[in-house]
């Protein structure tokens, strides 16, 4: 019931946006009428900010009208794994944190992190995020792969130059409807004391799970619930979603539909690159797409490269 209530939300609201984009075109539509008779520049400067909106509206609607995947209208999980490279990749990996956080605020998305591991100089080793909001794993599934950073290291004395790698892995947040069975017997379960980047953060109690799939060796761990047992069924619903999305992209794989993304998932293999040093460039290579402000995409404008993911895609 729950999820039939949330496509109705969707639905109602994709028919809402039309409805009212059809009205903001009739009133056009009308103006123009008056523009034409009076030739006020005026009401000519009013229709052309009007229709400069619209068009943004329409393409917005196009952008969506791409995301016709059973899971693309939920929320996502995301997480973040430094690669190789220590403190520089800890880095890297922190950097990919804060743009991803910044691209669910521009979306009106809310960002929760379940679970962090820091590093011990600097950054994090790894992180899992729980974004929220309509159409999150939709488009944020496009961020799945290994990301390349280059740039002079902040923390080379010598102002070398250093290549760092970080992989991002995104599934569909799952709700109860759906049915994935998990025997008892095939989990691990640990636990630890969650703490923070600082001392004055460790938690005195257990609290925090880690929770591991053994046939699958997928490992999820939870840290931010007020209690174990919270915490125990946040990584259970996790859990849940990371085999959903393995037993969907089998199913894709069986159809060969996910052939281009199969090499991008394979680590060593990146699918973008942000170069900051020589020169300044931010690179997809799964698709014919560059951006020559890549501190723009690290500030979460994503909008470009995903919409171009998306594209891709439905040719594909």
């Amino acid at each position: 019931m729950q999820k039939i209530n949330q496509e109705k939300v969707l639905i109602a609201k994709s028919i809402e946006d039309f409805e009212l984009l059809a009205r903001r075109a009739d009133d056009s539509m009308g103006l123009l009428e008056l523009i034409v008779e009076s030739e006020d520049e005026g009401m000519f400067q009013e229709l052309k900010g009007e229709t400069t909106s619209m068009m943004a509206v329409i393409h917005d609607l196009e952008v969506k009208s791409l995301l016709s995947g059973r899971m693309d209208p939920s929320s996502a999980y995301l997480s973040i794994n430094a690669g190789a490279g220590g403190t520089e990749a800890q880095d890297w990996a922190e950097i990919l944190l804060r743009m991803y956080t910044r691209y669910a605020e521009r979306h009106g998305y809310r960002s929760e992190v379940l679970s962090v591991n820091y590093g011990e100089e600097a950054g994090i080793k790894s992180v899992t995020l729980n974004i929220q909001g309509p159409y999150a794993y939709g488009y944020l599934k496009a961020e799945s792969g290994v990301h390349r950073l280059v740039r002079i290291s902040p923390f080379d004395s010598n102002a070398r130059r250093h290549t760092s790698f970080a992989s991002v892995t995104c599934w569909p947040e799952v709700d109860d409807d759906i049915e994935v069975v998990i025997r008892e017997e095939d989990l691990k379960l640990d636990t630890y004391r969650a703490s923070g980047a600082g001392g004055q953060h460790v938690n005195k109690t257990d609290s925090a799970v880690r929770i591991t799939h053994i046939p699958t060796g997928i490992v999820i761990a939870c840290q931010t619930q007020r209690s174990q047992h919270a915490n125990r069924d946040y990584a259970m619903k996790m859990l849940k979603a990371a085999l959903y999305e393995i037993e969907a992209k089998k199913l894709l794989k069986e159809k060969d539909e996910i052939d281009a993304q199969k090499k991008a998932n394979e680590w060593g293999s990146q699918i973008r690159s942000y170069v900051l040093h020589p020169y300044q460039l931010c690179k997809d290579h799964r698709l014919n797409w560059e951006s020559g402000q890549p501190s723009l995409i690290l500030d979460g404008d994503l909008d470009g490269v995903i919409e171009a993911y998306l594209r891709a895609q439905v040719k594909l």
